[in-house]
């Protein structure tokens, strides 16, 4: 069971995109200007950061400003990479803190058994006896596993650790999800 967060991200979201399928999907954020060329700090947010290659069409910021990449190069605290139009410090640094953009249509498929967060967020999640816990408002990322965090009618939330021995089945189409509780996951017990 795994997901991916190549998402829709907000600046100061916790890390779950808003429900739907979004149009763009954010792939990093830059930084700082490196050196005197035109090159730029981006911090990588994608777990596909071998698809930003010289000729994509990147888009930046909330106005989705198309760019092409030119260059990019590994870093240590992420990738260096240069735009189209720009080739000095000065005007690459306007871009500092923008957000980077993919078209969604444009993400990788995954592989079975994967999903994108903004696929699981807004669906109903059941118990094995078809009683309704309620729908996933966020998804945190432990480390371990993602954990799923189900939000009912009362705004009681329920943590559901995203592991083989819990989600029994995902169906995108219906967008439901059918759990098995462990003991201790529901709060009365």
């Amino acid at each position: 069971m795994k997901s991916s967060p190549v998402l829709s991200h907000q600046e100061n979201d916790p890390g779950s995109p808003e429900v739907g399928e979004p149009d763009f999907l954010v792939v990093g954020k830059l930084g700082r200007p490196h050196g005197v060329s035109g090159e730029i700090l981006m911090e990588v947010y994608t777990d596909f950061p071998e698809r930003l290659q010289p000729g994509v069409m990147l888009f930046l910021g909330p106005q989705h400003q198309p760019l092409k990449l030119t260059k990019r190069r590994p870093h240590s605290r992420g990738m260096l990479v240069a735009f189209e139009g720009y080739h000095d410090r000065d005007t690459i640094g306007e871009l500092r803190t923008q957000l980077v953009h993919v078209p969604a249509a444009d993400r990788p498929p995954l592989e079975e058994g994967e999903y994108y967060y903004h696929q699981l967020l807004g669906m109903q999640v059941f118990d094995e006896a078809e009683k309704p816990l309620g729908r996933v408002s966020r998804i945190l990322e432990t480390g371990a596993n993602d954990v799923y965090v189900v939000r009912d009618q009362s705004g009681s939330e329920l943590l559901i650790p995203a592991i083989e021995s819990v989600i029994l089945d995902i169906d995108l189409e219906h967008q439901e999800i059918r759990v098995h509780l462990l003991p201790g996951l529901l709060p009365e017990e």
